[in-house]
């Protein structure tokens, strides 16, 4: 089948400043994929579609929702505000794909719909103060090594770069932001004009005019984007302006212009261009020395010209730096023969450290990972002999972390360059060892200590071929050896319980909060025969169409029909709101 992926940056989140092929993308999409926030701002173009909406830190599902969505042959549109192709979800979703063999010339087409980002969006809300080379710069240290980043922000303030901050500060992240004051105050004068703007064209939107000495004291939170200025920026009029430069050769005031239309691309008048600042002698395979002759040559004799044109550049010299701050300028006009400016090359040594620092760094994680897995004795038996808690122990070492969970394991947490080595002691020992996170756990009762043992092998049988499958959210399965439940397999995503010889099957439990309730008794006596293959049929069903981060309640609720077990709204006597977490 034939699927689409269309990667979709709509803009600051207003109807206003959508592209055209934005909305199309979106209106002829078949599933629409993003963020919540993201979703909410669209919800006028997508109703009657299937939406899948996950929270923060859950791009990489949705990448693969994606993926999987386009396999089956729907046009599929992964939403971002701003711009897909700038700390979108354009990237990602190539990367996903890449990892599954992906080329252009196989089934699923892709289309990258571009949008305006924030730079863009908040530049124009301040004035103008991207008028000259800007970059963007993200705070976020989640996914970048913070040390990568104070090499950016030197690099990009050295460099005299306007610069646009994302994702500022959170609630977590609150250092970052005085870091990136003080590495920026090194090399631009305290004065520097700052604009943070929040909620850009939305009903939130707020602006605030600073400078950079005075940026922390108003509100900064992960909606504002931070646009520093460079060395020319000024404020009027409460708007933020960066010169492109043209005062170097016009008068902006001068009807008449004291450069000819002519005369204002020649090389004379532009003493700071790359021909004048870097003699051809410099630049083998450049200029040849013919070249450089008929160069020489002109130059002599345009030489009162020159003259016009160098005291039109002094003119508009940049101011000279605030006394005690190292600051940047524009490298001068050298003569020939001169070395280039100094600054030019420490900058290029600075991001040069960025990468090998990086690279180090990125090496030496790969030889150390972070081992998760949940320990028990089996999946009937709950006690650990001194032997294996001893084993537990030494495994989890000094720096590891030991936890006791409620669903019948221990969770060791520990950074080694042997998991598997540490596995397979813990397997020696007679221990049961199953990933953590979103995956399958089995969850049995003791069989009244191993007397009503009937249903053990069924238990032991589905923990061996369905225990620590990945799937889209932790799914819990009960099993119960008798019709007491003490156990409480009724209260988990899917319950068995043992009776009169077969089993009784309950489907969406929910445990934590206030609206927890049983799962539906959805069918009675199942031979065991025919068990483990109605659940793992049911398990497979929850894998392949549920979607990311949902619970196996909710998907229930949605799909309505698991096999040949249909959903039934229970009836409350009273409406339970929603807690703030969405759960």
């Amino acid at each position: 089948m034939n699927g689409k992926l269309l990667i979709i940056g709509f803009g600051p989140g207003s109807a206003d400043h959508m592209t055209k092929r934005a909305r199309e993308a979106i209106e002829e999409s078949d599933v629409i994929i993003g963020y919540k926030t993201y979703i909410e701002l669209v919800r006028d173009l997508i109703a009657g579609k299937e939406i899948i909406s996950t929270g923060m830190t859950e791009e990489v599902s949705r990448a693969q929702a994606a993926v999987k969505w386009a396999e089956r042959g729907k046009t599929v549109a992964v939403i971002s505000s701003g711009d897909a192709g700038l700390y979108g979800m354009a990237g990602l979703v190539y990367e996903v794909l890449i990892e599954k063999g992906w080329t252009k010339d196989s089934s699923i087409e892709v289309e990258v719909i571009p949008g305006v980002s924030a730079i863009h969006s908040c530049a124009a809300l301040l004035g103008a103060p991207i008028m000259h080379d800007a970059c963007t710069i993200s705070l976020s240290d989640h996914l970048t090594p913070w040390e990568l980043i104070e090499k950016r922000l030197e690099a990009a303030a050295a460099a005299d770069f306007v610069i646009a901050l994302y994702n500022p500060k959170s609630g977590r992240r609150t250092r970052q932001i005085a870091e990136a004051q003080r590495i920026l105050l090194r090399h631009r004068a305290p004065t520097t004009p700052v604009g943070l703007v929040k909620s850009a064209y939305r009903e939130r939107q707020h602006i605030v005019l600073t400078d950079l000495a005075h940026m922390l004291d108003h509100e900064i939170g992960m909606l504002t984007t931070v646009i520093i200025g460079n060395s020319t920026t000024f404020v009027h009029d409460g708007l933020m302006i960066t010169p492109r430069g043209y005062q170097r050769k016009y008068q902006l005031t001068a009807a008449i212009q004291p450069l000819k239309p002519h005369e204002r691309l020649r090389k004379e008048a532009e003493p700071w261009a790359l021909d004048q600042t870097k003699p051809p002698k410099e630049m083998p395979g450049v200029l040849g020395s013919s070249e450089a002759a008929v160069f020489a040559e002109n130059n002599q004799k345009d030489h009162s010209f020159t003259a016009l044109a160098t005291a039109v550049a002094k003119e508009a010299e940049p101011m000279p730096p605030a006394s005690g701050l190292t600051q940047l300028s524009i490298p001068p006009a050298n003569k020939a023969g001169q070395q280039p400016a100094a600054q030019p090359k420490r900058v290029k040594e600075t991001a040069e450290d960025a990468l090998a620092a990086f690279e180090r760094r990125r090496t030496r994680k790969t030889t150390s990972v972070l081992l998760e897995a949940a320990v028990s004795p089996g999946v009937a038996n709950k006690q650990f002999t001194p032997e294996q808690l001893i084993v537990i122990a030494e495994v989890a070492g000094t720096d590891g972390k030991i936890t006791y969970t409620p669903d019948h394991y221990i969770q060791i947490e520990r950074l080694t360059e042997d998991p598997d080595g540490l596995i397979a002691r813990l397997k020696a020992v007679g221990l049961t060892v199953t990933p953590v996170g979103d995956v399958l756990t089995v969850k049995a009762c003791d069989f009244c200590d191993g007397e009503k043992k009937d249903a053990i092998p069924y238990a032991e049988e589905l923990a061996r071929r369905l225990g620590g499958m990945a799937l889209p959210k932790e799914l819990k399965l009960g099993i119960n050896g008798c019709g007491m439940a003490c156990y409480g397999a009724v209260r988990e995503d899917i319950g068995l319980v043992y009776r009169k010889g077969k089993f009784d099957l309950f489907l969406g439990g929910k445990t934590v909060g206030r609206n927890a309730h049983p799962g539906r008794l959805v069918a009675e006596g199942i031979p065991p025969e025919e068990m483990v293959a109605v659940v793992t049929d049911i398990i497979e069903q929850y894998k392949e169409h549920a979607y990311p981060n949902e619970r196996f309640h909710k998907f229930f609720a949605r799909v309505k029909q698991i096999g040949r077990f249909s959903h039934e709204e229970a009836k409350t006597a009273v409406m339970i709101e929603a807690p703030a977490c969405g759960d």
